[in-house]
């Protein structure tokens, strides 16, 4: 992807989004688009930790049989929230607010996202939903779990109405990110940037957005027909009162399912990115990568039903949608064989932000082949409800999502604060989150395969020393991503300026912007001439090496 002007030089002494106005006021009311992903970014962090620090608490509990810490109810408390917090508060808007807001803008050479007011609208709408949250934890308990599952959750009192009203107010803000991002990409991009050369993060937000915009609803007239059952005794999931339950596990893994992909799509198009860069080659097959995000968008629709094999469903409509769980199998196959296919023969360079994409790699690989595995339905049968699913589910959402963010803060860090960071403790931070994570849920695997059930607060002892296990590995999770938060904050406190790109990446915010950007991204429009990967033109004109070109250009 080639420019109408040289690539910009370091920033020292300029004007940036970060200093042109540094009152409180103009923070919280901003409407650059920059700014709004800080401000997610600050919030999603802090419900991280509280999230972290919950998981930290089941985890020692079940460090032995019997009572560890607490009693069997707040266990449940613990769970549940933990659950709710990390996926409707943490994981689901994590990468489209975060680097969606930050940096699809600055892909596709526009000065802000089509509707900034909406975007700073969004974010509060958000806050909304995080404070109903912490109000429902105060006023009583919330034992249901994450899926909120009926007819106990409907039989509950005022903490499941405001954990409801806060997933459907949350969900608002979901819906309106998905709908400024679809016009930002579909009528603000820069001159030249045709479909075929948008970069892969951003098919991977459109695709994002999509699923946002046609999934969220259902999850949010799911939770009001909850609150109304709740509120006026209308009887719609509660058997008792003439409900049924099941329908509202066809409503919740209607949206759910899709869920898992607004939580992951985003998270391949970030190591995507990675892969290009660091591997010093244009991504294998682009077209194939960009439009396989487009088919599992479209395939996450029709494969809800394979949560609910136990359920009571026809015997049809559960073979139907185990087919359709093998089939969605194969866009994700292509992207991970692309991936592979970049690195080969590549000058692979392995910075921290490489590593995590490598760690991505073998991580989500495992949670993606379980996945299948719980796609069969005679497999499914046995492992349904055990920690084999608990495993599978975090390989993919954490291993997957939260990896991959983390690989993506360090690539675009430099570009976000203008500072470079501890390569040192990037790199040891990223093997001890590897080898914890393992440590913690490959375990879980073979507890579930020998049917220790999930949401148990007790055990028999002969998983005594597999869960001990767990618990020890998520200890050494827990340290690797302190030292990750810890390198971000030295880095923010005492790093080296950045030079304006720093990785010799070839897209837009790479090669015209500065490093942190101005207030409205581009001093001039971008002419976009080439693809985002297409290093061979980027490199060309003076026959020296990657290494050497680098060299000169983060010394100019």
């Amino acid at each position: 992807m080639s420019v109408a002007t040289a690539t910009p030089q370091a920033t020292s002494g300029k004007t940036t989004y970060l200093n042109h106005d540094k009152s409180i006021r103009s923070w919280l009311l901003t409407l650059d688009h920059k700014r709004i992903g800080l401000l997610y970014l600050s919030t999603i962090v802090v419900v991280f930790l509280a999230a972290g620090i919950l998981a930290l608490l089941v985890r020692i509990e079940l460090l032995a049989p019997g009572r560890t810490i607490v009693d069997a109810q707040t266990y449940n408390q613990f769970f549940s929230l933990h659950g709710i917090l990390m996926v409707f508060l943490v994981i689901v808007p994590s990468v489209p607010a975060i680097l969606g807001n930050f940096i699809m803008p600055l892909h596709i050479g526009a000065i802000d996202v089509a509707f900034p007011r909406l975007n700073l609208a969004s974010y509060y709408i958000f806050m909304v939903g995080g404070v109903l949250v912490v109000i429902a934890m105060v006023v009583g308990q919330i034992d249901t779990g994450w899926t909120f599952y009926t007819p106990y959750s409907s039989r509950l009192g005022a903490p499941v109405i405001f954990m409801t009203l806060a997933v459907f107010i949350a969900g608002f803000s979901s819906i309106l990110t998905g709908m400024n991002f679809i016009v930002t990409i579909h009528k603000m991009r820069a001159p030249g940037l045709t479909w075929n050369r948008l970069p892969l993060f951003v098919w991977s937000i459109y695709a994002t957005s999509i699923v946002q915009v046609l999934a969220t609803p259902v999850i949010g007239i799911t939770m009001l027909l909850l609150l109304l059952e709740k509120t006026l005794g209308i009887g719609i999931f509660d058997p008792a009162m003439g409900g049924d339950p099941i329908l509202f596990q066809h409503f919740f893994w209607f949206y759910s399912h899709p869920a898992v992909y607004i939580m992951i799509l985003p998270a391949f198009g970030i190591i995507s990115e990675l892969m290009g860069v660091f591997s010093r080659q244009e991504v294998m097959g682009y077209k194939f990568v960009a439009l396989s995000s487009v088919a599992i968008a479209f395939l996450g629709f029709l494969v809800w039903g394979h949560h609910m094999f136990v359920s009571g469903q026809s015997t049809v409509s559960s073979v139907v949608f185990s087919l359709i769980t093998y089939l969605i199998g194969i866009p994700t196959g292509v992207k991970v064989i692309n991936w592979v296919g970049t690195m080969y023969k590549g000058s692979v360079s392995l910075k921290t932000p490489m590593l995590y994409a490598l760690s991505f790699l073998f991580l989500f690989t495992i949670g993606g082949l379980t996945g299948v595995m719980l796609g069969v339905l005679g497999v499914d049968v046995h492992l349904h409800d055990t920690y084999f699913v608990v495993a599978h589910f975090h390989y993919v959402m954490m291993g997957g999502t939260i990896v991959a963010l983390i690989g993506g803060l360090y690539y675009w860090w430099p570009k976000i604060t203008g500072k470079l960071y501890n390569e040192t403790l990037g790199r040891i931070g990223c093997l001890l989150v590897f080898v914890g994570f393992n440590t913690t849920f490959f375990t879980q695997f073979v507890l579930g395969s020998q049917g220790m059930p999930r949401r148990y607060y007790d055990y028999a002892e002969k998983y005594a020393d597999l869960h001990a296990l767990s618990t020890y590995g998520s200890w050494i999770l827990a340290v690797g991503l302190f030292v990750a938060l810890y390198t971000f904050i030295q880095s923010l406190m005492r790093g080296a300026p950045a030079p304006a790109n720093p990785w010799g990446g070839a897209s837009l915010e790479w090669t015209h912007t500065t490093s942190p950007p101005s207030p409205h991204n581009f001093e001039e429009q971008p002419i976009v001439t080439h693809g985002p990967y297409d290093y061979h033109h980027f490199y060309a004109g003076d026959g020296q090496s990657v290494e050497a070109e680098l060299a000169s250009r983060s010394e100019a």
